[in-house]
């Protein structure tokens, strides 16, 4: 007999019904995961008190037969084995090896792989989308360890400018971490989300995002629960990791010590140094910087402020190019921003807020952490979507951050779907056949801002065929482009005399194919197992806790009255061993759990008779003092 059930009628309290969503900011250097409770949005800590989850992996020999290490852990074994430990992913997804500026020198191994660059590690080739799994697979299990249960769903951000195969591998990345993606929203959006409903703001503000790996500028207008993005620009090869490696360059410069005599673990050193410096540099003037590397040789450098500021100062100057592009889409003037919201770990950087602040006229908005402004704004949207709308009336309207279209003869590009159109969208237009007798039309679509198909990045191609034979220009081919509200794009084509039509969902071709993926996913079902075994082990552990107090009580209140001594001792026993495996089980073992279960199950059999005696006890004291007739009496006014 359990002694946990014991409570006075009409006190025990029904679960809370909740569904329980998170909002994701997969970050280049780090990623957080949020959540809203009692309609308020909070970051989700690790069990050290830790908010920042590092974006960094670590592939171990498969003949550990070993996880890989994700978060702080990871972070530990950058310089000892730079090549199995990947960092910045971000930067890679979705993207080719010719898309990628030369190597960086870290020592990581980038493998030409069809569509999307592949990394060869100790434990086998990983692309991005693998890498990052990892990454939101952690923040799954922290938000379900915080939370107590499965997670209904995620709104995970994305850079704005991110194009339609990074987002695709995003969900890619989410699915194979076991998460249900309910919306891809963008990062300055999902700011402007947080600091709209937090600070009832309204007006024309600008967010000024500038992340490790990415930048992105978007205009919005928040008007009485509206939040309309009315232009996005950016840079998907900008971010702190830019200027991380600008301090690397000076150090090698001023060192005369090339880098092709640095270890991959002396450049990983000195490039974390150099981000180290460069986070110093925020409060302080100067910044001393030594360095240990191998062969004996050390490195030592004293580095400014005012010489970081001039080795950065055209990365600066980019994302006011940038800056600048999106407030002409608007058509709006800076002095037409009410005001800048900042977003990203790299926005701490002075250069960074003087520059905005003279642009715009106005010192930009400092009052939101900006490191986690954007999960806020996700987790609000999260909260809305699975259904557990509090009260809070607002509109998320958001828009295609480059344009889309078609290839047409000569190599050129015939743009459908213009960028900063709102999203969701749907447009058409009509083609016809160049040649007579042409039953078959190929479609290839396109993405991106220039005239020439070769200089825009190929979606996907497919063809129409069952076209009656007619003299060139006669048929009528209805292309429709439709965009959802994750910006992903579906193409249909449709002869408009027979009604013959072919489509195609765009599922960009960067090497990993339904088949690629169920494999993955299949792979991934001892990383599941292992959850269940983790939420097993800490329900088992959270059910013997309050075992203990319980017995702990009784034994206060009753112990002397109820139990003979070798009866009081069997129990403490009892209650020692279960309290030892808290202390030593480790949710790794298997066999923990079972012993876990088992030592409960022996505290409850051995309490059992103590629990009838205290029930009786409870029993006859509620009844001293009544006659057998009056008590015959009230049981008979019960029945």
């Amino acid at each position: 007999m359990a002694l946990l059930q014991i409570a006075e009628p009409g006190c025990s309290t029904l679960p809370h019904q909740h569904r329980l969503a998170i909002g994701i900011d997969l970050g280049t250097t780090n990623s957080l995961v949020a959540t809203v409770e009692s309609g308020s949005a909070r970051v989700l800590p690790d069990p050290q008190g830790r908010n920042l989850l590092p974006s960094v992996v670590r592939y171990l020999d498969p003949a550990l037969d070993a996880a890989p290490v994700v978060g702080y852990d990871a972070v530990a074994s950058r310089q000892d084995d730079p090549r199995n430990t990947l960092t910045s992913i971000k930067r890679l997804m979705g993207r080719a090896l010719k898309d990628l500026p030369a190597s960086d020198g870290l020592g990581w191994q980038l493998v030409d792989q069809p569509g999307m660059v592949g990394v060869a590690t100790v434990a086998g080739v990983r692309s991005p989308v693998e890498v990052s799994a990892e990454i939101l697979r952690a923040l799954r299990l922290r938000a379900e360890a915080s939370l107590g249960g499965p997670v209904s769903g995620a709104v995970i951000t994305v850079p704005a400018y991110f194009d339609d195969a990074q987002r695709q591998a995003t969900k890619d990345a989410a699915r194979l971490a076991g998460l249900e993606v309910l919306r891809l929203l963008n990062e300055p959006t999902a700011a402007a989300v947080a600091y709209g409903l937090d600070r009832a703001a309204e007006g024309v503000f600008a967010v000024y995002d500038l992340g490790g790996g990415t930048f992105d500028i978007s205009i919005l207008r928040l008007s009485r629960g509206v939040f309309e993005v009315l232009s996005t620009h950016g840079d998907g090869a900008l971010g702190g990791d830019d200027f991380d490696r600008r301090v690397l360059d000076w150090m090698l410069d001023s060192s005369v010590t090339p880098a092709a005599s640095l270890t991959p673990g002396d450049a990983r050193q000195l490039l974390d140094l150099a981000r180290a410096a460069k986070e110093r540099l925020s409060t302080d003037a100067m910044v001393p910087i030594v360095a240990q590397l191998s062969a004996d040789r050390d490195i030592q450098f004293t580095l400014s402020r005012s010489t970081f500021d001039h080795l950065t100062v055209d990365l600066v100057a980019r994302t006011l190019k940038a800056t600048r592009k999106a407030l002409r889409d608007a058509r709006l003037e800076p002095q037409a921003i009410d005001g800048v919201i900042l977003v990203g770990g790299a926005t701490r950087m002075p250069s960074v807020r003087a520059a905005v602040a003279e642009l715009f006229g106005r010192p930009p908005l400092t009052d939101l952490d900006p490191d986690q402004v954007v999960a806020i704004g996700a987790a609000k949207q999260a909260d809305v979507l699975v259904g557990n709308h509090g009260g809070e009336d607002w509109l998320l309207l958001d828009v295609c951050p480059l344009s889309l279209g078609l290839e047409t003869m000569g190599g050129l590009v015939e743009k459908i779907i213009p960028r900063n159109s709102p999203i969701p969208t749907a447009r058409a237009q009509d083609f016809t056949t160049f040649k007579d007798g042409q039953t078959a039309l190929a479609v290839h679509v396109v993405q991106g801002e220039r005239e020439l198909v070769s200089d825009c990045r190929s979606l996907a191609s497919f063809e129409l065929r069952g076209i009656p034979p007619m003299v060139a220009g006669s048929a009528r081919i209805r292309v429709t482009f439709q965009v959802d509200a994750d910006g992903l794009l579906s193409v249909t084509a449709r002869e408009l005399k027979t009604g013959v039509a072919a489509s195609v969902e765009i599922r960009p071709a960067y090497g990993l194919d339904e088949t690629r993926i169920g494999q993955m996913l299949q792979d991934g079902l001892r990383g599941a197992q292992e959850d269940m075994q983790l939420r097993a082990f800490r329900e088992a552990q959270v059910e013997a806790r309050r075992l203990l107090d319980a017995t702990d009580a009784a034994l206060a209140e009753d112990g002397d009255a109820l139990l003979a001594p070798p009866e009081r001792a069997d129990i403490a026993s009892h209650i020692h061993a279960l309290a030892e495996l808290l202390e030593t089980g480790s949710s790794t073992d298997g066999s923990a759990l079972t012993a876990l279960k088992s030592a409960t199950d022996a505290l409850n059999r051995a309490t059992q008779e103590f629990a009838g005696r205290r029930m009786d006890a409870r029993v006859q004291q509620a009844l001293a003092g009544f006659s057998v007739e009056r008590v015959a009496e009230r049981m008979g006014a019960l029945t």
